[in-house]
């Protein structure tokens, strides 16, 4: 399968920079797969997890909150405003930043807040679901 140059980049470091077969990105419209010569976009990123195909038996998934991705003729920039590798997650602390965002949510007095409330909750429990995948 024919391979693309594909970099992960969080304020903190480099995560990943390398050439790669396919890249899974959780953008605000929607997850798309970027492969070898994709066509040019430039997106804005949802909380999500992105799966980095590096070859057939290589996978590795990234949690990523914020930020924005860009497919260009050089390949995949991914410009993270935070990033973490799925197996560094602590699930304790992962279920204690569910059980707060619920709280959050039940609080919530304004439509905004319940929507922001109730986007933040989708985001913890989809990264529960990928964590225990």
């Amino acid at each position: 399968m024919a391979t693309f140059h594909f970099e992960l980049v969080s304020p903190e470091k480099l995560l990943f920079s390398g050439e790669v077969e396919a890249v899974v990105v959780p953008g605000v419209e929607g997850q798309f797969t970027v492969m070898k010569d994709h066509a040019p976009v430039m997106t804005v990123l949802k909380a999500g997890i992105v799966e980095i195909d590096e070859a057939p038996n290589k996978k590795s998934k990234l949690f990523v909150r914020g930020g924005f991705a860009d497919v260009a003729a050089g390949g995949l920039t991914l410009l993270a405003e935070q990033a973490t590798p799925l197996e560094q997650f602590d699930s304790a602390r992962l279920a204690q930043e569910i059980k707060n965002a619920e709280e959050d949510l039940a609080d919530a007095t304004s439509d905004e807040a319940q929507k922001l409330a109730a986007d933040k909750l989708d985001q913890l429990n989809e990264l529960k679901a990928a964590v225990a995948a």
